[in-house]
């Protein structure tokens, strides 16, 4: 994010710009939510937002830039919700459990959010065609990976491939987010303990 200077003429970004910045970043969240990345043209991220298409590009140099924010914006302002939870759990089975809970009441609470970050990440690409995201998903597997082994090490959770179940974990999570996405009935905090109880009963360690 460009909190400090603007790569244009490097110095320094004020506080009415960086709040102008934010303005449009949230705008551009709240279009993609309601008519699709496809459709999330910078006119209409201009008009979601209340301003003109010359604003928005005084502050950005290219729809890209301002899609990637939204994205890394979520995961950072999610991730600042879950670690300190996570984190002052005792065990790491614990830490895996809050893990889940935290990620699904953070996307639960900032509905709109989460719909323009799932709808970019499933489609932006990189300038090589790749997922423009995939490094933040393997820091994800990564992380949750070393949870389970510390569980496994702790002998709190069975002898599996830490890797794979890692994957497993997160698609579960996934299908959850997108039951609820698809149908905005779906309560997620009723999901939570459902969740939380069909994982336990896979890994734990007294599981055949």
């Amino acid at each position: 994010m460009q909190s400090e200077t603007d790569p244009k003429d490097q110095r320094p970004i004020s506080f009415i710009e960086q709040a102008r910045r934010d303005q449009i970043i949230a705008a551009a969240a709240e279009t993609v939510a309601a008519v699709g990345y496809a459709h999330a043209s910078l006119a209409r991220i201009a008009t979601t937002a209340g301003i003109s298409k010359g604003v928005v590009t005084y502050h950005f140099r290219s729809k890209d830039e301002i899609l990637r924010l939204v994205v890394t914006r979520f995961f950072d302002q999610a991730w600042a919700y879950m670690e300190p939870r996570i984190t002052a759990e005792a065990t790491a089975v614990e830490q895996i459990k809050m893990w889940i809970r935290t990620e699904l009441e953070y996307f639960g609470s900032h509905r709109t959010e989460f719909l323009a970050m799932s709808d970019i990440v499933a489609n932006h690409r990189d300038a090589e065609g790749d997922h423009a995201f995939a490094n933040e998903f393997e820091e994800e597997v990564s992380g949750l990976t070393d949870l389970l082994l510390q569980g496994q090490h702790d002998g709190q959770l069975r002898d599996f491939d830490v890797v794979s179940v890692a994957n497993i974990i997160l698609r579960c999570l996934e299908g959850v987010l997108t039951s609820w996405a698809l149908d905005s009935s779906v309560n997620l905090d009723d999901q939570i303990p459902v969740l939380l109880d069909f994982i336990d009963h896979a890994i734990g360690a007294d599981c055949p």
